[in-house]
């Protein structure tokens, strides 16, 4: 269950009659239990409560029902009770029906409430849905439940008006939604007087039947369509006389309503219903996107983005210098109003802002610092001199942005009615003003000078007609001579694989004459060379965006940022990699930097958050591409080792040879039945099977020995197979090539001797890469790297924690997976000019790290290299290590990986100064 889900089950349970003996487990199905789970622990069988009354869920909560007037003290005995210990319950709860009171067990947060409203603490409850949560919004239980209703009654009018749901009239649909926000947030805020509510007139004037719901809604629209010296001439009916002029765009055009089933009708009145005062414009237009969505519904209330993430973006990029500017001021006068006239003159750009999370929080904390710059000079009650088309954005999806420009609005009001109170909001607040602000469109093709001219000029922008979006948009004469523009957002990623051919071409035009290969570049690049761009004509401007990590991993890196550095740009601040995650139990969050752009000489900035969520800054000199503290150097990948190591290569590919390849009890069965086929056969190790420790088998011949399989049946008859798949694929000229050679692999490569794998992929969580020797009989799948005879100091190098940091930069990632590239990574790896005594010390260190894995059999890699659980005598096998490598680095163990990665940068530019990388 989703969170709109859970919400809507939890409101049916609070408006129900309350049943003692029922409510625990018509609680418990709220948040999703089966109803084999809720049988059986109502025929106790898994319920080990101790307390009268009480139901207990192992790992989740304890709840008791209690005698009138006993609530807390009830909920002192289910904190003290030792079955809630050992069950390790989430939350405890007691109610009896008239008072509900609930305590999260470990943060000691409680609830106390009238159990007739304690749906409206259902996201304090949602971790028992398995949903991982933020404060946020947990506290925002209004749009959760908005969105919910608003869901049902939108999916009803499409199933009633089923050419509303037609691409053709679906943005009429979407703007009916709006205007009905607009309506709902308006008769709760005072903006419509008390005689002309939206809810109560629609109730009262329309029939039961619903049959002209459609036209009493219309006509309320026209009115608001219409002004009051025109309204005669209209004939606008008396009861709709009464609605104020509002228009602003958002009313204009035309009024037709789609038609009303009777239950659209209760749905409406119901929506209207709720007290649209706590409407949250950060986040609700990313909940309610998902309602026009038909795709994104089953995630719905989902899509969310934190305000403290957006804060990340946003604080480094200017309102921490504002905020810096604020306190400088202190009570100054003089300085209070050039700070206020600053701030009057900034744009905030969002050249991908959805449902405007990104321009509305901006606004939002800007309105704020300038409430206290009023405070302070003693004007409360002035006007805002921070103008709503300030806050400018692209959007491709026509509702989307009909949603954000709706979000800016209502943010405007809250404001307002907080820092200059409700009378004065009110009577500045309508008719809405008609500039449009949010475009519609796609911001590869649209020219963003445009949208957010650099000086004072007119803009008249007409749609992207690939798109098939409005031509109406509203002129904007704008005035911002001298005016700071700060670009962000949260571009859409889309990785090579998953870009359309269209997007592909847009990356290409995008960077066209500024980079060859667009093929490799993940498509947000797209947004940081088009900010580079229009930062060359913009003198006061910075961008930042949230970005996949990638573009500052492997290939991408040297594809795209030289292209953006060459005008003149540098990294100005960065949040390394972290999770970027949505309000669901089905996403872990997806992984991104943070990256800001500039042309001004402002210190540099990385900032690091630990698990526990603190953030810590450190300034420093520059900033690179890989987002490390070190000048400007593109690693790019190297054909050849630049020293003595060993050539690392791709293990052995079948090609097409996939009978050749046995499991275990097949390659049992095989040498069981035939002798000799035991010279045969080999063990076969791709990244999992060394990692897991569960090889394959494979069937390997040599050309001088093929003459002996002739006689064993099995091998003839799995050659004969292959033979036959590598006929098959006729339009692969290597395959046909292969033909004549079916009893072996493609390659044939093998050890005489010494034998180092590397898997391809790993995970982060690891301390260290997990290489490894093996006899040299294996073989080495193409799924892994292999070093073939490789002396074993070579090892200790891969083992290291400076090779895992090196790796972890330069190379792609799966996620937080390592994608290892044995020419970026193995060939690029910067190590010191080794003696005699450095390699036979390394040699020495990586004998004990494999003795500690013999001690410690039959452990697996995966499970001898969980950080949690990885043996003491293998840490210190692998402390030593480190320490003998990075003496024969610095001469003493490195402070951190920061100081390691800085260390290899400063020797891999030395390498490639002196061309030793060539």
């Amino acid at each position: 269950m989703n969170a709109v889900e859970i919400e809507e089950a939890i409101s049916l349970l609070a408006e129900q009659p309350f049943v003692p003996i029922e409510f625990p487990y018509s609680f418990l199905e709220a948040f999703g239990n089966k109803p084999t789970t809720i049988k059986r622990l109502q025929t106790g069988n898994n319920n080990k409560s101790d307390i009268t009354g009480g139901v207990l869920q192992h790992n989740n909560i304890h709840i008791a029902v209690c005698e009138t007037g006993t609530v807390s003290d009830t909920l002192v005995k289910l904190r003290e009770s030792p079955a809630t210990t050992r069950a390790k319950a989430k939350f405890i709860l007691a109610t009896d029906g008239v008072e509900f009171q609930a305590e999260d067990v470990n943060s000691g947060e409680t609830i106390v409430c009238n159990y007739t409203d304690f749906h409206d603490y259902f996201g304090f409850f949602l971790p028992l849905a398995g949903i991982s949560t933020v404060k946020q919004i947990r506290e925002s239980a209004f749009d959760i439940k908005a969105t919910g209703r608003l869901n049902k009654l939108y999916i009803e009018l499409l199933r009633h008006n089923p050419d509303w749901a037609k691409p053709q009239r679906r943005h009429d649909m979407n703007h009916f939604l709006a205007r009905l926000i607009f309506c709902f947030f308006a008769e709760d805020t005072g903006i419509f007087p008390a005689d002309c509510l939206f809810t109560p007139t629609v109730q009262k004037m329309s029939a039961g039947d619903a049959s002209d719901v459609h036209e009493v809604i219309s006509e309320i629209f026209r009115a608001m369509d219409t002004k009051q010296e025109e309204r005669a001439g209209k004939k606008i009916k008396n009861w709709a006389n009464k609605f104020p002029y509002v228009n602003g765009e958002l009313f204009s055009g035309s009024t037709e309503t789609p038609i009303f089933s009777k239950i659209a009708r209760s749905y409406l009145l119901h929506v209207g219903n709720l007290d649209w005062k706590r409407i949250n414009p950060d986040i609700f237009g990313s909940m309610i996107q998902a309602v026009a969505d038909e795709g994104e519904r089953s995630a719905l209330g989902m899509h969310y983005t934190s305000v403290p993430n957006i804060l990340k973006v946003l604080n480094p990029l200017f309102l921490d210098d504002i905020r810096a500017q604020l306190d400088e001021a202190e009570d100054n006068s003089r300085k209070l109003l050039n700070l206020r006239k600053r701030l009057s003159r900034i744009r905030v750009f969002d050249p991908a802002c959805g449902s405007g999370n990104f321009l509305v929080i901006a606004y939002k904390h800007m309105r704020e610092i300038e409430h206290e710059i009023n405070k302070r000079r003693g004007e409360t009650e002035r006007p805002t001199d921070i103008p709503l088309t300030n806050f400018r954005g692209i959007e491709l999806r026509d509702f989307s942005a009909e949603i954000a420009r709706l979000a800016l609005i209502i943010a405007e009001y809250q404001c307002d009615v907080l820092y200059r109170g409700q009378k004065l909001a009110l009577a500045e607040f309508l008719p809405l003003n008609a500039e449009n602000w949010i475009t519609c469109g796609n911001a590869l093709r649209v020219e963003w000078l445009s949208v957010c001219p650099p000086t004072s000029k007119g803009v008249k922008f007409f749609g992207d007609d690939l798109f098939n979006t409005p031509v109406d948009q509203a002129e904007i004469d704008f005035e911002n001579e001298g005016g700071e523009t700060y670009i962000c957002g949260n571009p859409p990623y889309l990785g090579r694989k998953y870009q359309s051919d269209e997007q592909k071409i847009e990356l290409k035009n995008a960077f066209a004459g500024k980079t060859k290969d667009t093929l490799s570049l993940d498509y947000v690049s797209g947004w940081f060379i088009k900010a580079a761009d229009f930062m060359l004509y913009t003198s006061g401007a910075a961008a930042a965006f949230v970005s996949t990590n990638s573009i500052c991993q492997g290939i991408q890196v040297s594809a795209m940022w030289p292209a953006i550095f060459k005008q003149g740009l540098f990294i100005s601040f960065a949040y390394p990699s972290f999770k970027w995650s949505n309000l669901a139990s089905h996403n872990a969050g997806v992984t991104v930097s943070i990256i800001g752009l500039s042309k001004r000489d402002t210190p540099r900035r990385i900032f690091t958050e630990n698990n526990s969520g603190e953030t810590t800054v450190k300034v420093v000199e520059f900033i690179n591409a890989y987002l490390v503290a070190a000048p400007n150097v593109f690693v790019h990948p190297k054909s050849k080792i630049p020293d003595d190591r060993t050539s690392m290569q791709f293990g052995n590919h079948p090609y097409y040879a996939n009978d050749l390849m046995l499991k275990p009890d097949e390659a049992r069965l095989l040498m069981k039945q035939d002798v000799k086929a035991k010279k045969f056969i080999r063990t076969l190790y791709g990244s999992k099977e060394f990692i897991s420790g569960t090889p394959r088998y494979c069937i390997w011949i040599k050309d001088n020995d093929k003459e002996e399989t002739k006689s064993i049946s099995e091998i003839i008859e799995r050659i004969k197979r292959v033979e036959i798949a590598r006929k098959q694929v006729t339009k692969d000229i290597q395959a046909q090539k292969l033909v004549s050679t079916p009893y072996r692999f493609r390659d044939q490569y093998e050890a005489n001797n010494e034998l180092l794998v590397v898997p391809i992929v790993s995970s982060e969580n690891r301390p260290y890469l997990p290489v490894g020797a093996l006899n040299s009989r294996a073989i080495i799948h193409n799924k892994a790297f292999a070093l073939y005879d490789a002396p074993l100091w070579n090892m200790a190098l891969i083992a290291s924690r400076m090779h895992w940091v090196w790796i972890g930069t330069v190379c792609v990632r799966m996620r937080t997976d390592f994608s290892y590239s044995n020419t970026l990574g193995w060939n690029t790896f910067p190590v010191p000019t080794l003696t005699a005594k450095n390699k036979e010390d390394l040699k020495v260190c990586a004998e004990e790290i494999l003795l500690a894995r013999e001690r410690n059999f039959p452990a697996t890699i995966a499970e001898l290299y969980d950080p949690e659980k990885m043996p003491e005598d293998l840490r210190r096998a692998h402390d030593r290590n480190d320490e003998v490598l990075e003496r024969i680095y610095i001469g003493r163990r490195f402070k951190n990986d920061t100081e390691r990665l800085e260390k290899l940068f400063d020797l891999y530019t030395q390498m490639t100064i002196k061309g030793k990388t060539a």
